[in-house]
């Protein structure tokens, strides 16, 4: 709920639609599929909290109305990412970087991609920095989960891996991948992807 305010501003699903403008029944879509973060009343009404509006538009590049950003302030450049990488000096190191450039995001690791499964569903990431080469459940057969389904809340997918000779252009883009870059990872272009494809500055 949003911070800048002693009581909480929540929305009904009529009040969502009509400021992202559209139907009711598509903000009750996104609300049902996982998209939008949103509870139940007792009487089986939906509500959104002003700050996962905020989150959600931004997250699909939609123009906020002032009212909104006058209620969330800041809080609407909060992200959440998620590096998978069983790596665990270069995940730290990822890590370390992306808290430095995205000081309002909220950074958490994995480090195999069961554990990565069990962090999104919960998390629900708006951005996985994903390594395709991975004990137990490998980065392909992640990716495919992750865009099969909104359990995950279908984050930005940005692949790495240490072998790109193995995977051409295009299979890289069926995996489902927006980005993908090749180890050893250069941090300040891969900061500049997650910046551009989240809508959020990056610190200097």
């Amino acid at each position: 709920m949003s911070k800048t305010n002693t009581k909480p501003v929540v929305y009904s699903a009529l009040e969502v639609a009509n400021i992202c403008g559209v139907v009711n029944q598509t903000a009750i879509n996104w609300i049902r599929s996982g998209y939008l973060k949103a509870y139940s009343t007792p009487g089986g009404q939906y509500r959104v909290y002003a700050d996962d509006l905020a989150d959600f538009m931004q997250s699909r590049n939609m123009r906020l109305p002032q009212e909104l950003i006058d209620i969330c302030g800041t809080e609407t450049n909060r992200r959440i990412i998620v590096i998978v990488d069983d790596d665990k000096g270069l995940n730290a190191v990822i890590k370390s970087f992306f808290e430095k450039k995205f000081p309002k995001a909220e950074i958490l690791q994995a480090f195999d991609g069961f554990e990565a499964g069990a962090l999104m569903a919960e998390h629900k990431p708006h951005c996985v920095i994903l390594d395709i080469h991975l004990p137990g459940v490998n980065g392909v057969e992640l990716c495919n989960r992750i865009n099969a389904t909104s359990d995950f809340g279908k984050p930005v997918i940005i692949g790495i891996t240490a072998m790109p000779e193995e995977y051409t252009a295009e299979e890289i883009k069926k995996m489902g991948t927006k980005h993908f870059f090749a180890k050893p990872l250069n941090l300040e272009e891969l900061a500049k992807t997650v910046s551009q494809a989240l809508n959020i500055p990056m610190a200097e």
